[in-house]
């Protein structure tokens, strides 16, 4: 039944979606803008996190040092991945790019898959964020305001890194053109190596952080994947506040839709994106010079 009530609960909740999907989209969207690579293995990489996290979190039963684990973990992988496969692709036709990183995807997939099964697995949230919270006007998960708030910390840390370091400068100069960077001076490709393992990381760092709302398992990143993407397409390819546009919009539109009929939630989604593509073909906030 639909109600204020539960409209509201489905705004927050869209919100919360929307903020997870902007902080996984804006590695994604890094990542394509500054190297140009499109990277199917995103999506695995979300799950990684999730699944590292948990075994730090088994192991040590912090949920902090879990999200450390996770995000380190994860940026490593990327680092490694960047610099033993990807450079190779940099000037390949993007039909390899996609070809090589849905198999990096696929082998994260079953390599978890192989190490710890099939079934799902949760992770607890921290004793202080268990329960409920009182806002006044309803009642509404602890932990999904306390993960509303993390993510909006990494989404601000992310930012003054692309916005206001010399590393967020380059990063942004080789989003528009890595050429001209190269040829002054900037040894490009340690560049490209940490964009990746930042792109990486911030997957990794919100797979970790999702995990006590929704339960991991090898297979979750193909849902997120196919919505990071929406959301890059909506915001903008290689634009950081594109993806947090996108983000949140596509999570709105997730939640409300779910609200009168989840079968639809995907299908208007993608009608969002047909919009935009139709009347505005290079994103919300995106460059129309931009590839």
């Amino acid at each position: 039944m639909v109600n204020w009530a539960n409209f509201i609960s489905q705004c927050f909740n869209g919100l919360v979606l929307g903020a997870l999907l902007a902080l996984i989209s804006s590695g994604l969207t890094i990542i394509y803008g500054t190297l140009g690579v499109l990277n199917l293995a995103h999506g695995a990489m979300f799950m990684l996190g999730g699944y590292a996290g948990w075994l730090a979190y088994t192991y040590s039963d912090s949920f902090i040092i879990a999200v450390i684990v996770g995000s380190v973990f994860v940026m490593l992988v990327g680092v490694v991945m960047e610099r033993l496969i990807i450079r190779h692709f940099y000037s390949r036709p993007h039909e390899d790019q996609l070809l090589v990183t849905f198999g990096l995807g696929i082998v994260f997939v079953e390599g978890v898959r192989f190490f710890f099964g099939s079934l799902s697995k949760m992770t607890p949230p921290p004793a202080m964020f268990q329960g409920i919270t009182n806002l006044g006007f309803m009642f509404y998960p602890t932990y999904r305001l306390a993960a509303l708030g993390i993510v909006a910390i990494a989404l601000l840390a992310l930012y003054i890194v692309l916005y206001r370091t010399r590393i967020g400068m380059i990063v942004r100069a080789g989003i528009e053109d890595a050429v001209m960077v190269d040829s002054l001076g900037i040894d490009v490709y340690k560049i490209f190596m940490l964009v990746f393992g930042i792109g990486a990381m911030a997957a990794g760092f919100a797979g970790i952080v999702n995990a006590p709302v929704v339960s991991i398992a090898p297979d979750m990143g193909e849902a997120i994947l196919v919505q990071t993407f929406v959301v890059v397409v909506i915001g903008g390819v290689g634009s950081f506040p594109g993806a947090i546009l996108g983000g949140l919009i596509a999570g709105e539109i997730i939640s409300i839709t779910s609200m009168f009929n989840p079968g639809y939630s995907y299908v208007m989604l993608f009608v969002a994106m047909t919009l935009v593509l139709v009347l505005r073909p290079y994103g919300l906030l995106g460059s129309a010079g931009r590839e």
